[in-house]
């Protein structure tokens, strides 16, 4: 099996891994999953939700402390997984590094900069979304500090080799969604390291506020979940509150500061959309030199669509072939982004079918 279709397969899927530690349990992306890296790629695979349990795939130890993946049995390809050594360290206050950021994939630090969301408690918030369970649970602080940020930044650079980082932030209630803390945090990691950094928010109403990120962020992602506003009305409410050509000028206005590839946007398959709604919509991204960072669902215990179950990989394996044609005829690749999901590619396969 080719290893594209592997991580399409896992993505989907998940796979049982008994005895070894099975990943984050909440958060703002996809949580409850763990990296896995084989072949020439790196997987953020379900390893936490009900579906995995009926997975045909597990991870097993082999001699001298090594680990493969099998299908139903059968031994597949050999997997290791990234540990982060600056995620056992404290800063002065005693705070663990890991509740301020994480290792995602390979080689790239995340962190959500504000862990709580306007939407939360009322009926807009987003079903998919676990950004408040992560607090819940203490694997995380409300608000990481700039300097806080900037001190974990700098120990994962030195120790893990780290290459990018990804700051996240739930919308707040002020008119800029929360942009301005975005800058103050990557100022301070921009500053201390040098680090090209990705910053994913909700569109202002005001788009000229994009414009502040400028000077300390490399690329953005601003994210659509769903073309298809009658699946974002039932899972999303306070996106489709937010007229589709408001984020398609948020996106043109992005790509105009950032550059073509520097901006991306999630669409996330299985919420009740049709394949064709994935694909044009797609289409309609990678022409504003935007990429359409396409993940299944991925079904956090504890989220509001913690019983739902994620689309075939079959299906998601025809969605990223007829992308992954769409962004090579507009010369859209993960392989020309600076920092970020795009880039990272543990959550997606579509960079892995270009």
């Amino acid at each position: 099996m080719e290893t594209k279709n592997l991580k399409a397969e896992l993505l989907s899927l998940g796979a049982r891994v008994s005895g070894l530690d099975k990943g984050r349990k909440a958060g703002a992306g996809p949580a409850a999953g763990g990296m896995f890296l084989f072949g020439s790629t790196i997987a953020n695979v379900p390893t936490q939700s009900w579906f995995v349990s009926a997975s045909p795939y597990s991870v097993e130890t082999e001699n001298e402390g090594r680990y493969v993946i099998k299908r139903n049995g059968e031994r597949i390809i050999e997997v290791k997984f990234p540990r982060a050594k600056f995620q056992a360290l404290k800063t002065k206050e005693g705070i663990p590094y890991d509740k301020i950021a994480l290792l995602h994939g390979a080689d790239c630090l995340a962190t959500t900069t504000i862990q709580t969301c306007v939407y939360w408690n009322t009926p807009k918030r987003c079903k998919f979304c676990a950004i408040e369970l992560s607090l819940k649970n203490s694997a995380t602080i409300a608000r990481k500090k700039p300097e806080q940020l900037a001190e974990v930044a700098l120990a994962a650079k030195k120790l893990d080799h780290v290459t990018h980082v990804t700051l996240t932030t739930g919308t707040t209630a002020t008119p800029d969604k929360g942009i301005n803390y975005l800058v103050e945090t990557a100022r301070a990691i921009k500053e201390a390291t040098g680090l090209p950094i990705h910053a994913q928010f909700e569109p202002p109403k005001e788009l000229s506020m994009i414009d502040a990120l400028y000077d300390s962020v490399d690329t953005v992602g601003i994210h659509v979940e769903s073309f298809d506003r009658e699946v974002l009305k039932e899972v999303a409410p306070c996106k489709v509150e937010i007229p589709f050509q408001h984020y398609v000028n948020a996106w043109k206005r992005s790509v105009n500061i950032f550059g073509d590839c520097q901006v991306s946007s999630y669409v996330i398959a299985g919420l009740g959309e049709s394949n064709e709604s994935i694909i044009e919509g797609s289409k309609s991204l990678a022409e504003l030199g935007v990429y359409p960072f396409i993940v299944p669902l991925r079904p956090i215990p504890g989220s509001m669509l913690e019983n739902a179950k994620p689309p075939s990989p079959d299906r998601m394996q025809c969605i990223y072939e007829r992308v992954a044609g769409i962004l090579h005829d507009n010369g859209v690749s993960w392989r020309k982004n600076k920092a970020g999901c795009v880039r990272c590619r543990a959550c997606s396969a579509l960079p892995d079918f270009e």
